[in-house]
């Protein structure tokens, strides 16, 4: 190498490791999320916490959006199809995620959304938007087997009812594929951090009339419950999703989605340090055995990119 290659090489080094730095703090701060979720549900309905949680998070969003002075809006139809996009990845996936938290456990929902990459496979392999083989295929069924194993575990557990949580988190990862399959199609040009404000703010607002039929259950949150809710929206849907897509801009989408499995060892010890849950046996081999599956899943080849391409524009 030569000596004016050198402070290239270390830059990219560098530029690497802080976007290695962001997906890993990316994937610690989504993994508190279900453990946070259920400690609130002793106190708030489930789509309460959805709206309380998406409208400050819209707030926050559009002052970033507005006071940015390089934005591009979308238009008016592109408004509509990442607003039907929010509906479907905000609204009824994290409606079906709060759901599923309340009935089952933290622990159960972090290893279950380990299999959501899985899934959305599994999707793009019906509408021919991705190649199959072999070793996929047995990464599927490997996966499928570890999310049977914490599924079973839970099935005599509360009169049924975690079984039930389990099978609307499984549910939710297939509303979760669609929404990614959905989102890829958006043609608007603009940033992440637009589509994300009209995608908040739909989602948000789905949230909020879906919170009305919980009126009854309304009361004024507790101060440790507001900190909570607080926490959900700047850093699990603000934060964490800045972090994501500055860390999408050097690694490969392969890497990234490796790295965030990180959060299926980290969920359950929130889970354990902030709900008071147990891990069990089957839960720790299904989580093992999900991500086995996922890893084979997304292979792609013996080429497995780790840093972007530079001629691929996000």
């Amino acid at each position: 190498m030569a000596a004016a290659d050198v402070p290239t090489a270390i830059a990219t080094q560098r530029g690497l490791g802080l976007a290695i730095a962001a997906i890993v703090a990316a994937a610690l701060i989504w993994s508190s999320s279900f453990a946070i979720t259920k400690v609130a549900l002793a106190e708030i309905p489930p789509m309460t916490i959805g709206a309380l949680r998406f409208v400050l998070a819209a707030l926050v969003l559009g002052v970033l959006v507005h006071t940015k002075r390089d934005k591009r809006l979308p238009s008016v139809r592109q408004r509509m199809h990442i607003a039907f996009a929010g509906l479907l990845g905000i609204t009824v996936y994290f409606a079906l995620e709060n759901m599923g938290v309340d009935l089952a456990s933290a622990t159960d929902a972090t290893l279950i959304v380990a299999s959501y990459p899985i899934i959305t496979l599994v999707l793009e392999l019906l509408f021919g938007s991705t190649s199959f083989s072999v070793l996929r295929l047995a990464g599927m069924l490997i996966a499928v087997g570890g999310v049977w194993l914490i599924v079973s575990d839970g099935a005599g557990d509360n009169g049924g009812g975690r079984l039930l949580g389990d099978l609307i988190l499984v549910a939710g990862g297939v509303v979760w594929a669609a929404y990614n399959l959905l989102a890829q199609r958006d043609t608007s040009g603009a940033s992440p951090i637009v589509v994300t404000y009209y995608q908040t703010l739909a989602g948000a607002g789905g949230f909020v009339l879906l919170s009305l039929v919980e009126s009854s259950r309304w009361s004024v949150p507790s101060p440790s419950n507001i900190a909570r809710i607080v926490f959900l929206a700047a850093l699990c849907s603000v934060a964490a999703f800045l972090l994501y897509n500055y860390g999408l801009r050097t690694l490969a989408p392969s890497a990234t989605v490796n790295l965030l499995n990180i959060a299926t060892v980290a969920g359950p010890v929130w889970a354990v340090l902030l709900a008071g849950e147990k891990i069990t046996g089957p839960q720790i081999a299904g989580g093992a055995i999900v991500i086995t599956g996922v890893v084979l899943g997304l292979y792609r080849g013996s080429r497995q990119p780790g840093i972007q391409e530079p001629q691929r524009s996000r």
